[in-house]
Protein backbone atom coordinates (compact mmCIF):
# COMPACT_ATOMS: atom_id res chain seq x y z
CA UNK A 1 0.00 0.00 0.00
CA UNK A 2 1.07 3.70 -0.63
CA UNK A 3 1.93 6.25 1.23
CA UNK A 4 -1.68 8.33 1.79
CA UNK A 5 -3.94 5.38 0.01
CA UNK A 6 -6.96 4.50 1.75
CA UNK A 7 -8.35 1.31 3.43
CA UNK A 8 -9.21 -0.04 0.00
CA UNK A 9 -5.62 0.37 -1.63
CA UNK A 10 -7.01 3.66 -3.51
CA UNK A 11 -5.13 6.74 -3.20
CA UNK A 12 -8.51 9.72 -4.37
CA UNK A 13 -5.70 12.46 -3.91
CA UNK A 14 -7.28 15.65 -4.42
CA UNK A 15 -9.82 14.33 -7.14
CA UNK A 16 -12.84 14.55 -4.96
CA UNK A 17 -12.26 18.12 -4.66
CA UNK A 18 -11.45 18.83 -7.97
CA UNK A 19 -14.90 17.39 -8.45
CA UNK A 20 -16.49 19.15 -6.22
CA UNK A 21 -15.11 22.39 -7.05
CA UNK A 22 -16.55 21.80 -10.83
CA UNK A 23 -19.90 20.94 -9.68
CA UNK A 24 -19.92 24.48 -7.92
CA UNK A 25 -17.99 26.51 -11.32
CA UNK A 26 -20.84 24.54 -13.46
CA UNK A 27 -23.53 25.55 -10.89
CA UNK A 28 -22.42 28.95 -11.62
CA UNK A 29 -22.40 29.51 -14.45
CA UNK A 30 -25.91 28.34 -14.49
CA UNK A 31 -26.85 30.67 -12.40
CA UNK A 32 -25.28 33.65 -14.64
CA UNK A 33 -27.06 31.87 -17.40
CA UNK A 34 -30.39 31.72 -16.00
CA UNK A 35 -29.67 36.16 -14.72
CA UNK A 36 -29.03 36.70 -18.40
CA UNK A 37 -31.80 34.90 -19.97
CA UNK A 38 -33.99 36.98 -17.39
CA UNK A 39 -32.39 40.17 -18.16
CA UNK A 40 -32.66 39.30 -21.97
CA UNK A 41 -36.31 38.68 -21.68
CA UNK A 42 -37.62 41.78 -19.94
CA UNK A 43 -35.36 43.90 -22.77
CA UNK A 44 -37.46 45.95 -24.83
CA UNK A 45 -40.50 45.72 -21.92
CA UNK A 46 -41.67 42.36 -20.74
CA UNK A 47 -43.57 39.95 -23.19
CA UNK A 48 -45.33 36.98 -21.94
CA UNK A 49 -43.49 34.60 -23.97
CA UNK A 50 -40.08 35.76 -22.56
CA UNK A 51 -41.51 35.82 -18.76
CA UNK A 52 -42.57 32.35 -19.54
CA UNK A 53 -39.12 31.77 -20.72
CA UNK A 54 -37.07 33.95 -17.88
CA UNK A 55 -38.94 31.30 -15.46
CA UNK A 56 -38.64 28.24 -17.20
CA UNK A 57 -34.55 28.78 -17.02
CA UNK A 58 -34.61 29.80 -13.46
CA UNK A 59 -36.73 26.99 -12.92
CA UNK A 60 -34.04 24.33 -14.45
CA UNK A 61 -31.14 26.40 -12.88
CA UNK A 62 -32.80 25.45 -9.70
CA UNK A 63 -33.25 21.41 -10.62
CA UNK A 64 -29.26 21.99 -11.47
CA UNK A 65 -28.48 23.27 -8.33
CA UNK A 66 -30.19 20.43 -6.90
CA UNK A 67 -28.23 17.46 -8.58
CA UNK A 68 -25.52 19.48 -7.97
CA UNK A 69 -25.97 19.84 -4.10
CA UNK A 70 -26.59 16.00 -3.58
CA UNK A 71 -23.41 15.07 -5.62
CA UNK A 72 -21.43 17.64 -3.58
CA UNK A 73 -22.89 16.08 -0.65
CA UNK A 74 -21.83 12.64 -1.94
CA UNK A 75 -18.52 13.53 -2.39
CA UNK A 76 -18.34 15.05 0.70
CA UNK A 77 -19.38 12.17 2.78
CA UNK A 78 -16.48 9.92 2.71
CA UNK A 79 -13.68 8.20 1.89
CA UNK A 80 -14.19 6.76 -1.41
CA UNK A 81 -17.59 8.60 -3.12
CA UNK A 82 -20.14 6.26 -4.64
CA UNK A 83 -20.83 7.02 -8.09
CA UNK A 84 -23.04 9.72 -9.73
CA UNK A 85 -26.47 8.00 -10.18
CA UNK A 86 -28.02 7.61 -13.96
CA UNK A 87 -31.23 9.68 -13.19
CA UNK A 88 -29.29 12.18 -11.78
CA UNK A 89 -26.61 12.60 -14.24
CA UNK A 90 -29.51 12.21 -16.67
CA UNK A 91 -31.23 14.68 -14.79
CA UNK A 92 -28.13 17.17 -14.83
CA UNK A 93 -27.84 16.63 -18.92
CA UNK A 94 -31.59 17.86 -19.39
CA UNK A 95 -31.40 20.55 -17.43
CA UNK A 96 -28.37 21.71 -19.57
CA UNK A 97 -29.86 20.96 -22.54
CA UNK A 98 -33.39 22.78 -21.99
CA UNK A 99 -31.45 25.84 -20.82
CA UNK A 100 -29.73 25.93 -23.89
CA UNK A 101 -33.01 25.45 -26.08
CA UNK A 102 -34.16 28.36 -23.53
CA UNK A 103 -31.16 30.51 -24.62
CA UNK A 104 -31.77 29.86 -28.40
CA UNK A 105 -35.63 30.64 -28.15
CA UNK A 106 -34.94 34.00 -25.89
CA UNK A 107 -32.12 35.09 -28.91
CA UNK A 108 -34.21 34.58 -31.72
Amino acid sequence: MTAGAGPDGRDPGLQPERTRLAWRRTTLSAAVAAVLAVKTSLHGGPSATGVVLGAVCCALWLGFLWVAHHRIRALSAGARPPALAPRHATAAVLCAVATAVCAAALVV
